[in-house]
């Protein structure tokens, strides 16, 4: 999905574009935590592609965004930023 995603073969879903104008998140820094974050979770069971919720602490604030690939484009399906009434201080981790 990374290589994909840097050879610019990238698709964003309607809800992924709503969901960054409204959240005011670049898509600079969605696509730069889809190549450079870490993966916090696979989703094998999503539909119609497996998804990854990939993190990047290294944009301006930490950022979730939640992606797939069917191998020649990455699809970007939304992108928010994560709070800690969800998530532990380092953001990798749902508290319970």
């Amino acid at each position: 999905m990374r290589n994909v995603c840097k050879k610019g073969h990238i698709k964003w879903t309607l809800h992924a574009l709503k969901r960054i104008r409204e959240r005011r998140i670049s898509s600079v820094a969605a696509i730069d935590t889809i190549v450079n974050g870490e993966i916090v979770a696979f989703y094998d069971d999503d539909k119609p592609l497996p998804s990854w919720l990939i993190y990047n602490a290294d944009s301006v604030s930490p950022l979730h965004v939640v992606a797939s690939t069917d191998g020649d484009k990455t699809y970007i399906i939304t992108a928010y930023i994560p709070t800690s009434d969800e998530w532990e201080s380092d953001f990798l981790t749902r508290k319970e």
